[in-house]
């Protein structure tokens, strides 16, 4: 399996559980939402399509236009595999999610649970990114690719001693006045890891890095809370480690939730 795509026909074959032709997913649904950090001047504006199939739910941050809230209507009650086959990108990514998430549950997994403590969106965030940054094993100095930028893991990487090479589609600089390029080919060639979010599935950007740190031999860490559960299923093919953060996420709550982290 070296794509996204493979992942997506071996489903539709049945060779990772029930046949999706016969499976609903009872709800698709749409989540736009604004977040500023306390001290921060960034508003990171997040909109997700998410799918209901069985126990798990799967998600899909996108871009603007990437999706429209028609697909809510369209797709609540069909097939799984109208959803792989016929939806927009957004619509794939979040049924695939939530297909592998009903068939293996991160709750009953092997997966490290790590429970996110009660508190403010800002201690949430820093604990949250304090543990995607614990997935690292990289030596003082070192140069990490972060491809999808939230300020809290920036601050985190360089806690763990580490030089951030901040990369993302809609930011330009980080809190802190570092610059951030959209260009990802700026820091895979130089990184010594890659810390990637899992939005990277859903833009289609995942297997260009998945390809570049299986040629390099570089770690490959995933925070996702898009696609938390087709992350996974590259862990030991490309993908060093997985935070994997199913919905509801932790800035939809004040109080205790969990990530599960995956380690190949």
């Amino acid at each position: 399996m070296s794509t996204v795509d493979d992942l997506i026909a071996e489903v539709l074959e049945g060779r990772h559980g029930p046949d999706p032709r016969e499976i609903p997913a009872t709800s698709v649904f749409w989540v736009h939402h604004g977040t500023r950090l306390a001290g921060g001047d960034t508003t990171y504006r997040n909109q997700y399509v998410l799918a209901r199939i069985g126990s798990a739910f799967g998600a899909c941050a996108f871009a603007e236009g990437d999706a429209d809230p028609a697909v809510c209507a369209n797709y609540s009650g069909a097939p799984v595999a109208s959803l792989l086959t016929e939806a927009p990108a957004p619509v794939r990514v979040a049924a695939l999610d939530a297909y592998l998430g009903s068939v293996r549950p991160h709750r009953t997994s092997d997966a490290e649970r790590v429970v996110l403590p009660a508190g403010t969106p800002e201690e949430r965030a820093r604990a949250r990114d304090a543990a995607v940054a614990g997935l690292l094993d990289v030596e003082p100095g070192a140069k990490v690719a972060l491809i999808g930028v939230v300020n809290p893991l920036v601050a985190a990487i360089r806690e763990r001693g580490a030089e951030c090479l901040p990369c993302d589609l809609s930011l330009r600089t980080t809190q802190w006045g570092d610059p951030v390029t959209p260009d990802m080919r700026d820091v895979l060639g130089v990184a010594d890891a890659v810390v990637a979010t899992g939005m990277t599935i859903g833009n289609g950007t995942f297997d260009e890095i998945l390809r570049v740190c299986r040629s390099r031999e570089i770690p490959l860490i995933v925070y996702a809370q898009t696609a938390s559960a087709v992350a996974r299923h590259f862990l030991g093919s490309g993908v060093t480690a997985v935070s994997a953060e199913p919905f509801p996420f932790s800035q939809f709550s004040a109080d205790e939730t969990a990530l599960y982290r995956y380690r190949a």
